[in-house]
């Protein structure tokens, strides 16, 4: 049973975060456990415990970690500049007119909102607020609503910039790493955050264009699910003019940042102090910038960035400790002894970490699952990049699954006690499909992906 112990610890730390324990010390404390009890069995070598300070100064001095932070700060500083509430309010009364066109309008804001903060969360809560009584109000039926809502905020996950892709573009390009290692390959090749965010564009697109069609197709068939809103004569002409006034700082932004990375001008990293400067500049200029204001959005910034940060550390505690057993050795003769080849396993690694999304966060997953399985896959061929798009993908889906999707606990924290919680459930559900939709299309054209 010993050559079993890692999936076991696997196990133990999963059964513990369900009973609510924090996720760092939850991940360190079942990592110190079983070294301690596999020293004292003699089945743990204890210099391994000696090279994690190295693993924590790697973290520490890891450059690419560093947008973190940066890309909080600017998720953060335009969520409190109110341009989201000035660009949605606008394109309402432009979209209004249309059969959905306010559920249309709420989803193109969330895109361009991921676009420029790619913080799940906020993106939730600040549609959430601003849309939400504005479509109970002219007849949305709530679960279409809040099921928008809770999808287009996640979006923030796969269209880049996303915190999301920059922690798996560490953990990939390490795995990638160590898959070559493994071949005995001698000029190791890289794989970057840039690479990710590049590889995400098409998929991003296509899951706002699916989103938008699913939604014009529920008004055509259920047209008092989703009821025009008519403005007044005229009302629609200025605010075209508003509209367009309110897009163009955001698009600037955005063009700014991906622009830069796309084309090799900037690093990641680099690219996200430009845009953490460029918010600043967006609330300066629309007064919405003061000293209360800009801690607030500092003490945001170093919260978020200090539960990253601390996972991270236990996360790679864990993985020390899981690889000391001789976990990666045992996940890669499982994958070996499946049908399909490299086929199955992937097939087995999406399904997975879609159960799991069920029960743990995206973070948890990337820091704890991805670097199990990211070498195995690699080695096996798998194209990272490609990887890196399918894992973010299936990752999106734990925000919306309950009972920890934590996009709905986002909702439901600020949704009218008239709406039920099932509601909210149901509303989801297609969002969903249409997510493991966008898996399989992945699946069967890489090139959207990989562009080759």
């Amino acid at each position: 049973m010993i050559e079993y112990l890692p999936l076991v610890m696997f196990l133990v730390v999963c059964l513990a975060l369900m009973l609510g324990y924090p996720v760092a010390f939850t991940l360190a404390g079942v990592a110190l456990l079983f070294a301690g009890s596999g020293i004292i069995a003699g089945v743990f070598d204890p210099a391994l415990l000696l090279t994690f300070p190295g693993r924590l100064f790697g973290i520490m001095s890891n450059y690419t970690l560093v947008a973190v932070p940066l890309f909080v700060f600017m998720g953060v500083m335009l969520e409190k500049s109110r341009l989201a509430q000035e660009l949605l309010s606008n394109m309402a009364k432009v979209c209004g007119g249309l059969p959905g066109g306010l559920g249309l309008s709420v989803i193109v804001v969330g895109a361009l909102l991921a676009a420029s903060t790619g913080i799940v969360g906020a993106t939730v809560v600040t549609m959430g607020l601003m849309s939400l009584p504005t479509m109970l109000k002219h007849g949305y039926q709530p679960a279409l609503a809040t099921g928008t809502i809770c999808a287009t905020g996640t979006l923030g996950q796969i269209i880049p910039p996303s915190i999301a892709l920059v922690l798996l573009g560490d953990v990939l390009s390490s795995a990638y790493q160590q898959a070559q290692l493994k071949l005995g390959v001698i000029n190791l090749q890289t794989v970057s955050v840039g690479d990710l965010f590049v590889g995400a564009i098409v998929p991003g697109l296509l899951l706002v264009i699916m989103y938008m069609v699913y939604l014009l197709i529920v008004a055509k068939v259920r047209p008092a699910s989703a009821p025009s809103v008519r403005e007044p004569e005229g009302a629609e002409n200025i605010s075209r003019g508003r509209l367009l006034l309110s897009l163009v700082p955001v698009l600037v932004l955005i063009t700014l940042v991906l622009g830069s990375i796309i084309l090799g001008i900037a690093t990641p990293t680099e690219a996200a102090g430009v845009g953490a400067l460029g918010a600043l500049i967006l609330a300066a200029v629309k007064r919405q910038l003061d000293l209360p204001r800009l801690r607030e959005v500092m003490r945001a910034t170093t919260r978020v960035s200090a539960m990253i940060f601390t996972i991270l550390i236990g996360a790679s505690l864990f993985s020390l400790v899981f690889r000391g057993f001789g976990g990666e050795e045992l996940v890669h003769h499982l994958f070996e002894q499946l049908p399909g080849g490299v086929f199955g396993a992937m097939v087995v690694v999406m399904l997975v970490i879609f159960l799991l999304g069920f029960i743990l966060d995206f973070i948890e997953i990337t820091f704890v699952v991805v670097p199990i399985v990211g070498p195995v896959l690699l080695a096996m061929g798998v194209d990272p990049v490609w990887l890196g798009i399918m894992i973010a993908i299936n990752l999106q889906t734990s925000f919306l699954t309950p009972p920890f999707g934590f996009a709905l606990f986002y909702l439901r924290g600020v949704t009218p006690d008239s709406v039920p919680t099932s509601a909210i459930y149901r509303g989801v559900a297609p969002y969903i499909g249409l997510q493991l939709l966008l898996l399989l299309v992945l699946a069967l054209w890489p090139q959207l992906v990989t562009w080759a």
